[in-house]
């Protein structure tokens, strides 16, 4: 860590100023030269001379991290939190630790303990909710409304992972009411943010017309500023709602928006998401096995077949096309190769994940083994059961009966 003296001739430095030039008419360039190499500790009279001349306060030269040292290392933990490195949460927590106890004022010790007590969080460690509360209090006294209302939507989406949903989605409620008290309109950036969000958990609590409302607005604030941000994850959800709805003009109206933004943004995600939705409206909807069959092999010879960080399995939607072709062994070889990541937690992704026990059990039906349909499709109706309604949960319980009954 910096010493005072170290910090002087940083900032001395950095201001391009000779030792005779900061020492100027009240202290000598020796004594100056001495206090920079730790040899002579300055009254608080010369202190506040050196600050003036430095134009910092008294305050920045004595605490034992200056400003700049924690600039430096925002934008190297900045850096790493938008990297696609598997242990970037670990690297942060361990360049933010050794300043922790000393983060005590300003926008960068804010930060960092906000996106400290993130890491935390994301790597199951205590003490996690501790910081966060004094990031957000740091914040509040700086009157920073975008980065309070950032921390809000987070811990909202802590308590969504957990599957509470009705909670998730009043803690959201409440923070947006809090700043729209306390600011007025929210930033751009900031109310986009809690649009998407709440159209998500309106979703989620099965509030379909509450969710519709806020999914629009923000489709519309974003068209009409021109703002990108947030723009595809709208249009997924609209997608998914006119795929359960089975609104297929509005589902192909959302398609081309998110190939026309993939484009745009050189998104590699919006052609298998659009491949994906295709596939699952053939399998789930249509029951046209064949030709999701054949589109699934296309999609994964050109793509591959890594699932480890998307939400939709291909995988899953080729062995529901294999069990409709009635090629039952190599369907389960499919489904029992399709697992339910732990960053899955919208009841419409689980819902869907969910199926692929049934088609299972349904297999096993077909191949003669009762008791292992019975234990699958039991695995279920015991995950399905706390979800909202929808096609799938209705899915799976008519398959539960059918088992159940033979």
């Amino acid at each position: 860590m910096s010493t005072l003296g170290d910090r002087i001739r940083s900032l001395r430095k950095q201001r391009k100023l000779t030792l005779e030039a900061l020492a100027g008419d009240k202290l000598t360039k020796a004594m100056l030269s001495y206090i920079e190499n730790n040899k002579a500790k300055p009254s608080m009279e010369s202190l506040s001379y050196i600050a003036g001349r430095l134009g910092v306060e008294v305050s920045e030269l004595l605490e034992e991290v200056s400003t700049q040292e924690l600039r430096d290392v925002v934008k190297r933990v900045e850096k790493l939190l938008h990297s696609t490195e598997e242990d970037k949460h670990w690297q942060i927590i361990g360049l933010v630790e050794p300043y922790v106890d000393r983060l005590h004022n300003g926008y960068e010790a804010s930060r960092l303990l906000e996106i400290y007590s993130q890491s935390l969080y994301y790597e199951k460690k205590d003490g996690w909710k501790a910081w966060m509360e004094k990031a957000a209090n740091l914040y509040d006294q700086l009157n920073l409304t975008s980065r309070l209302a950032a921390i809000g939507i987070f811990q909202a989406m802590v308590t969504f992972r957990e599957h509470k949903y009705e909670m998730a989605l009043a803690k959201l409620l409440d923070e947006r009411l809090k700043m729209e008290e306390r600011n007025g309109l929210a930033e751009p950036l900031t109310r986009l943010d809690f649009d998407y969000v709440e159209a998500l958990l309106q979703f989620a609590v099965g509030n379909a017309e509450e969710a519709m409302r806020a999914m629009n607005e923000g489709i519309e604030f974003s068209r009409g500023l021109q703002i990108f941000y947030r723009l595809p994850h709208l249009y997924q959800l609209a997608i998914f709602n006119a795929l359960m709805k089975e609104e297929k003009a509005s589902m192909e109206y959302y398609e081309e928006k998110i190939l026309l933004y993939g484009e745009l943004a050189d998104d590699r995600d919006a052609i298998p998401f659009i491949n994906y939705i295709t596939i699952h409206y053939l399998t789930s909807y249509k029951k046209a096995y064949a030709k999701a069959l054949e589109l699934v092999q296309a999609h994964q010879a050109e793509y591959g077949v890594d699932e480890r960080h998307t939400t939709y399995s291909f995988m899953e939607e080729k062995g529901k096309a294999l069990y409709g072709l009635g090629r039952y062994e190599e369907a389960l070889a499919c489904l029992n190769r399709v697992s339910i990541p732990d960053y899955a937690h919208h009841p419409f992704d689980l819902s869907i994940l969910y199926e692929k026990d049934a088609y299972a059990a349904l297999c096993h039906v077909a191949l003669g083994n009762e008791t292992d349909a019975k234990r699958l499709i039991s695995i279920a109706v015991e995950n399905i059961s706390s979800m909202p309604h929808t096609r799938y949960k209705d899915f799976i319980m008519e398959t539960y009966e059918s088992i159940c009954q033979k």
